[in-house]
């Protein structure tokens, strides 16, 4: 390779080695970056695949003992013969609604986690991409001199 490049450009024997390791090297480089920006990428959004899976097995877990919980109140209320008319119903379907409020804003904070890891991956792909053009760039300038 470097006997092609001194003899098409018109260097010597010398210089036109340097300018090819130096072409190699550079190339290997920015294959480097994209290939750790690739696998940047890729951890990142299995890890945002398992933040998925544990808040689906942390919402299923919530629900459980809620569920739980409504059932004993309401064979609480039956055995101690109140009847689930006016203030403990009212009370109950408060209580229901602030529970369900708060698996609202529980359920959008993982989903924002998720989410913010997926731009986390594409920011890390585009990132390493840029770094790959910058040495490419690079490489070329530190070959210019030769040519």
């Amino acid at each position: 390779m470097a006997f092609f490049i001194s003899g098409a450009l018109g260097v010597s024997a010398a210089a036109g080695a340097l300018i090819g390791v130096s072409a190699v090297g550079t190339a290997v480089t920015a294959y480097g970056q994209i290939e750790a920006g690739k696998a940047q990428e890729a951890a990142l959004k299995a890890q945002a695949e398992q933040e998925r899976i544990a808040a689906e097995g942390r919402e299923l877990e919530r629900q459980q003992k809620l569920n739980a919980s409504l059932a004993a109140n309401v064979v609480g209320l039956g055995v101690s013969g109140i009847k689930a008319e006016g203030t403990p119903a009212s009370i109950a379907l408060e209580s229901a609604k602030n529970i369900s409020l708060s698996e609202g804003m529980i359920g959008l904070s993982g989903r924002l986690q998720q989410a913010q890891l997926r731009r986390q991956a594409k920011a890390a792909s585009s990132t390493a991409n840029i770094a790959a053009a910058g040495t490419l760039l690079s490489g070329a300038g530190d070959i210019a001199p030769y040519v």
